[in-house]
């Protein structure tokens, strides 16, 4: 069982698939490593080990229903759930009961997916840190907001995991616990269901273990047929190395890494250049916080109305004075993002793929704190795919990724990127 547990999804699926392992059998595996690490990592706010193993067994029972069928998975809690409580990491909701699952559940589960339970999320997807810990070293942060999500793939409790990113909250995640993961395109995987954080940057994100499990789950999601991945050359790929505005936050060592990828890419026949952002850039994240802090403002009008007392101190800090951001101040923000978008596009058009950090460095030590999104706003306040790629690793042995950047609506291509990238950077 525990080997069954750390196959990627793609393999689980098609072992599935060939009728040598059943639903209940991966299952199974998941709830005996979860019974066997959840102490130390507590990734988990609800399961139910019953349940979970009566949907594999209806599900063996079952002809195909998807390109996910059998498969377990997990989903941040902050995604409605219709049978199992939903809390979005605030104890206001603590006990709720959704009438409807998110769309993006519904979707997994409709495409054969097995929800094994929810994992632990930051509250309300914001940066008050929720009990996980990062399962390469428990005194270190798994990261945020989808702690619970990337520290149970990182450590082989479930196979694929659904979380949210407004800022950071899946690519940074997923550095510090050595997944591999996706952030679509904006509006690309619905967020009907999820609760709401900011409007204007939320994006519903997967958590993998391998590039080739995230076109599974993005077809599970979207209805798109699954599509193989095709050999990408690096010989002759467009690459920007975009250092950002914020290239001094980076630890020296994130710097080499990044530094080195390109180099490596180079030598292998990658057409590699260096990405400058000017222009609107030089107010991109104060825009973008002050965007952010109004929208959330306004999303939790109710908890901040009826329950301030029962908000965590960092929330009750940023809504104390509300309101914090001016009407005016709001729409510049929001003319400043679109100018932002308006000039990436441009400037990245005749690039294939943007390498940047996909954190600052390794998950910091102390669990206060959920890491610094510096290099995780570009992609999602831009609307652009993104990827993250477990190809480092730190000073105290711990992961550090490389993220790679997209073009807008051409995610499937981000993966066959990704892919090429991966191999070349590992041989």
């Amino acid at each position: 069982m525990n080997d069954l547990c750390r196959l990627s999804a793609s393999e689980a699926v098609g072992l599935i698939q060939q009728g040598k392992v059943t639903s209940e059998e991966l299952v199974r595996a998941c709830l005996e490593r979860i019974e066997e690490r959840e102490q130390e990592v507590e990734a988990w706010v609800h399961l139910d080990a019953e349940y979970s193993l009566a949907q594999a067994r209806e599900r063996d029972r079952a002809s195909s229903r998807g390109p996910v069928h059998g498969l377990p998975f997990a989903v941040k809690d902050i995604m409605d759930t219709a049978d199992m409580p939903t809390g979005y990491g605030s104890p206001i909701w603590e006990g709720f009961r959704p009438r409807a699952d998110a769309a993006c559940v519904a979707l997994t589960r409709a495409a054969g997916g097995v929800l094994l339970g929810k994992t632990v999320t930051a509250e309300f997807a914001s940066r008050h840190p929720g009990k996980t810990r990062n399962p390469h070293d428990p005194t270190h942060t798994p990261g945020g907001s989808s702690s619970g999500s990337a520290a149970a793939v990182g450590d082989f409790m479930i196979f694929m995991a659904f979380g949210t990113q407004t800022l950071g909250s899946v690519i940074r995640p997923a550095s510090f616990c050595g997944c591999v993961a996706y952030k679509p395109t904006y509006g690309e995987i619905s967020a009907e269901g999820v609760k709401e954080n900011t409007g204007s940057f939320d994006t519903v994100g997967l958590f993998g273990r391998a590039v080739e499990d995230l076109p599974l789950f993005r077809a599970a999601v979207t209805g798109e047929p699954v599509r193989p991945l095709e050999p990408v050359s690096v010989k002759g790929l467009r690459v920007g190395l975009c250092r950002t505005p914020l290239w001094d936050r980076a630890q020296d060592y994130t710097k080499a890494f990044v530094e080195g990828a390109a180099s490596q890419l180079a030598k292998a026949g990658a057409a590699v250049s260096d990405l400058d952002l000017g222009g609107p850039f030089a107010d991109f994240e104060a825009m973008g916080r002050r965007l952010s802090d109004y929208e959330i403002a306004r999303a939790l009008a109710w908890e901040r109305t009826h329950h301030f007392d029962l908000l965590s101190e960092y929330q009750q800090g940023k809504m104390r004075d509300w309101p914090v951001v001016s009407y005016d101040e709001y729409r510049e923000s929001e003319r400043v993002m679109t100018a932002c978008r308006a000039y990436l596009d441009d400037a990245s058009g005749e690039l294939d793929v943007l390498l940047t950090p996909s954190a600052t460095g390794e998950a910091p030590e102390g669990l206060d704190s959920t890491g610094d999104t510096a290099f995780n706003i570009l992609a999602t306040w831009t609307h652009v795919p993104c990827v993250t790629l477990p190809v480092f690793e730190g000073p105290s042995g711990l992961p550090v990724g490389l993220q790679l950047v997209g073009q807008r609506c051409h995610d499937h291509r981000l993966f066959e990127i990704s892919q090429a990238v991966h191999s070349a950077l590992s041989s």
